[in-house]
């Protein structure tokens, strides 16, 4: 029996159900190496947040001994509180650090980066959410380094065009915002506050603002969503004109947040890779262990914005 024939209640999520181990596709190898211990140390002097800490993602090993991280911006405390996210909730009260443009800048440039990411928590506590101090960030980084790719990946913002506009203007190459999962499953999954269909207008004000920035969002699986409702996100996207999507399987970080429902195995991650790029995705990443800003990805995109620089001086 497939999973369209047993679809998952939405009150499964919270049922007390015990799973056997994790998968052995699932087990990584504890992160080591000079490399990562460098960036550890880099981060922790300069008093940067970076999402593969706080986030607990599971490749860090691999990406920062590759010399590639994710810094998040504004501290480690988040104003919302999603039932997946293992970043601290809580009310920062106003403060930020004004110097952090500048010390990431430092961090990027000690690191030898040519594809930087960053992100942000959430700062609902702030009149412009944060957008002008992340806005001034890409700045910052993009005049240290002007051949320097830059991504982001932004919280919603409230869906306000104009706190949009900010980011969108500072000229990041892709700009990325998570739907995180299916519709139906939303208002569970993640803060009140962050709902999917103001998801989706955030990606298609980016596109109407400057058609010529690459958008890209991310679902995780295995919350209990059918294949039916992925595929539904999927073209939700596409009609936005969403160009890069990334699948991941969602692994519950506390006990306190959300169960895992399923483990996709890596032949439905396969799957769901070619049944996205058949519906026009250009670039789809799709595995267990995948996260948003996942490496590989990094390097496709870092390809492509090289090979349209290229192009556009050829042209001029």
């Amino acid at each position: 029996m497939n999973k369209e024939e047993t679809p998952v209640l939405d009150n499964q999520i919270f049922a007390k159900k015990k799973f056997s181990p994790k998968p052995e596709w699932l087990k990584v190898r504890a992160p080591s190496g000079e490399r990562y211990h460098e960036i550890v140390k880099l981060a922790k002097s300069l008093n940067l947040a970076t999402v593969c800490q706080e986030a607990k993602c599971p490749n860090i090993g691999e990406c920062w001994s590759g010399g590639t991280a994710t810094f998040m911006l504004m501290g480690d405390t988040c104003t919302r509180g999603c039932r997946f996210c293992a970043v601290k909730t809580g009310n920062p009260k106003g403060k930020i650090d004004n110097d952090e443009p500048e010390k990431i800048g430092i961090a990027i440039s000690k690191m030898a980066l040519d594809y930087v990411v960053i992100t942000s928590v959430n700062r609902d506590d702030l009149l412009d959410q944060g957008s002008s101090h992340f806005a001034r960030t890409i700045e910052t980084i993009k005049k240290n380094d002007p051949k320097l790719i830059v991504e982001v990946l932004t919280p919603d913002f409230k869906g306000r065009r104009d706190l949009i506009e900010k980011l969108v203007h500072a000229k990041p190459e892709v700009f990325a915002h998570n739907i995180e999962t299916v519709e139906r499953l939303t208002p569970k999954v993640r803060d009140p506050r962050a709902t999917y269909r103001q998801s989706l207008s955030v990606l298609k004000m980016v596109k109407e603002i400057d058609p010529s920035r690459h958008t890209k969002s991310s679902i995780m699986l295995g919350l209990g969503e059918t294949d039916q409702e992925v595929i539904q996100a999927l073209k939700d996207l596409r009609d936005v004109d969403c160009s890069v999507v990334t699948f991941g399987q969602y692994l519950q970080p506390y006990k306190r947040l959300l169960k895992v429902i399923e483990f996709i195995t890596p032949e439905k991650f396969q799957w769901w890779q070619k049944t996205a790029e058949d519906m026009g995705f250009l670039y789809v990443a799709s595995g267990p262990l995948v996260r948003s800003s996942y490496r590989a990805g990094e390097f496709f995109m870092k390809g492509m914005i090289e090979k349209e620089r290229k192009e556009n001086s050829h042209g001029s």
